[in-house]
């Protein structure tokens, strides 16, 4: 059977267009298919989807690390969204032909080349231990939480004895996961504290959908409002319950929805009939929609081959 590996790399890098369209040859360069990447100034983050077999998507994800090591820079970085590394966030999901347990072999052995690189590495969620430490717990105060050495609750888990952060790369997160859905919902008609109210509603820490973070931001170079979110499991809560709560908290504030934007690939609890009217979400097509990618690779690839990694443990 067809075994195809996930990576999804989130980069600290949201302006430098150039840089990235590097990044993103760099990984095309291996036998992965990239299936999609973008980048946003206000966030100063760029998102990178790729898939291919197990040892390709890990070698293209520790030469990615490479990349962002040597050419991003944590110390002159400024953006809206949380951040602990060049290479903040490196999740590994398995799409086809793998269990979890592969994915999480996959995410240790990327993590442990990535601190041969000099970047301490915490694990999460299933490649965590225990299983499912999130990412809210590791990024909590952003790279400048980690300047002095790890607070007492947070350690990293490879190399062991690593007393600092890199320099200029921080530190990176490496886990394996289910498929999730990152979307941002655009609002206008309200003020921003109304926005981090209603971020705050919805989000699971506070007491709002299982599986959502949110939070509520400004984007000062597009001059707009904006819900962000990442929704952990689609399949339990259905991202169209987000949204109508979402609608109706800014209808009875005085403020409406003005676009839906997902980041990456569109799973297929968001492929339902009318949803792109109601979310206003824009026509993505299925090039977009991550298990129309997946059947088009596996039947490109039907031949049986299957791929061991070449990193060295």
């Amino acid at each position: 059977m067809t075994q195809v590996l996930e990576a999804i790399p989130n980069f600290s890098e949201g302006r430098d267009v150039a840089k990235i369209e590097q990044l993103v040859a760099r990984i095309s360069a291996f036998d992965v298919e990239v299936l999609d990447w973008s980048s946003d100034p206000d966030h100063h983050r760029s998102v990178v989807t790729f898939i291919g077999a197990p040892g390709d998507v890990e070698s293209a994800s520790v030469e990615a690390a490479h990349f962002a090591c040597t050419h991003f820079d944590l110390r002159r970085h400024k953006g809206v969204h949380p951040r602990v590394g060049a290479l903040d966030v490196l999740p590994f999901v398995p799409v086809h032909g793998l269990t979890m347990k592969d994915a999480v072999v996959s995410a240790h052995r990327v993590g442990s080349a990535i601190a041969r690189l000099g970047v301490p590495v915490f694990f999460y969620g299933q490649a965590a231990k225990p299983v499912g430490r999130g990412l809210a717990q590791l990024r909590r105060g952003g790279v400048e939480a980690l300047a002095d050495g790890w607070p007492e609750d947070r350690t990293p888990d490879v190399p062991v004895g690593a007393k600092r952060p890199h320099p200029s790369a921080g530190v990176t997160c490496v886990g394996a996961r289910p498929v999730l859905l990152a979307w941002n919902v655009f609002v206008t008609g309200v003020e921003l504290a109304e926005v981090r109210r209603i971020a705050g509603v919805i989000r699971e820490r506070d007491g709002g959908f299982a599986g959502l973070r949110a939070l509520g931001l400004r984007l000062a170079g597009q001059d707009r409002m904006q819900i962000s979110m990442n929704l952990e499991d689609p399949d339990r809560t259905a991202p169209l319950d987000v949204f109508d709560k979402i609608d109706a908290e800014l209808r009875a504030a005085g403020g409406q929805v003005v676009e839906t934007e997902v980041i990456g690939m569109i799973p297929d609890t968001l492929v339902l009939p009318n949803s792109s009217g109601k979310l206003q979400l824009p026509y993505l097509g299925p090039a977009r929609v991550l298990s129309h990618r997946v059947a088009n690779y596996v039947m490109a690839h039907a031949d049986g081959r299957t791929e061991t990694s070449e990193i060295a443990e």
